[in-house]
This record gives C-alpha cells, structure tokens and sequence, in this order.
C-alpha cells in the first residue's frame, strides 16, 4: 500500500512539506517499505487519507535514504514505524501514557483508531495546543521498552 502515498526520500521535500503545510495535520510515516509492521501501518494509512485529507496530508520517510538520517536522529527513531506530526510547522505531541510523547511508535489496530488520533491532534492544534491526550483506550495503545544505549 506503500504506493497509493507520497514518498520521500530526500530531506528537502520533507522540510518543504513541514514548512507549506497550513492549517492542516501532516503526518510523517518513518520506516521501510519492506517491513510487515509498516505495510501494515501503510495500509491503514493509506485507507484512511482520503476520510482525513480535509484536515491532514499523510506521507512516508524512508529512513534507509542517507539524507534522512538528520530526521532519524533528530525524532530518536529506533523502532519502526514510528509515526510524528506536525501543525503549521510545529512538532505536535501526545500523551499516550508512554514513555515517549514525540511520536506514535508501531501501527494502529484499526483504521478509527487512527482517525480518532490525527483528530485529536487537530482539535488540540486548533485551540494552540502542542501537545494533547490520546483518544484511544490503553489497551489499544503499542507497547514497547524503551532502551537508552551507553547508560
């Protein structure tokens, strides 16, 4: 499903797209094509972008391309899919009751799900906000360990 959405590879379209990106939710997919996890991901996504695309643009980073590693170290991302958003160039964040609240680690479990989410981000944008609360119930939210190297 990775092909029904935009691509990149390069940081310039990545920064263009944060900067041109008015009054709506852009979502930024970083991972790999060939993962399962983040085909599951791009599928949902890519289901999805035409019932959010009033009020958000959805894209993918492949974070094997050498110039994207600015943004893999920048975001930390370490387990892929992780998912980030932004609002009018500024990096939104949400409290999932995890430990990290840059950014949406793994998949969603369903296409509401997911819904459910870049509205919240969108209301919370909306009212000022930069960071907001997770719609989703606990048990629908990815677990993972975080794990910090030379500790």
């Amino acid at each position: 499903m990775s092909y029904l959405l935009r691509t990149l590879t390069k940081k310039g379209e990545v920064d263009s797209l944060i900067r041109d990106t008015i009054d709506k939710v852009l979502i930024l997919r970083f991972g790999r094509c060939s993962d399962s996890v983040c085909l599951l991901l791009d599928d949902i996504l890519a289901k999805c972008a035409r019932e959010v695309s009033k009020f958000a643009s959805i894209a993918l980073v492949d974070i094997d391309s050498e110039e994207m590693q600015v943004y893999v170290k920048y975001f930390d991302i370490t387990l892929i899919p992780s998912t980030v958003f932004f609002f009018n160039a500024h990096h939104m964040k949400m409290d999932s009751g995890t430990a990290d609240h840059t950014k949406w680690v793994g998949a969603f479990h369903q296409k509401q799900n997911f819904i459910d989410v870049v509205e919240a981000i969108f209301r919370g944008a909306m009212k000022g906000k930069l960071i907001v609360n997770c719609p989703l119930p606990p048990e629908q939210i990815p677990k993972y360990q975080l794990l910090f190297k030379d500790v």
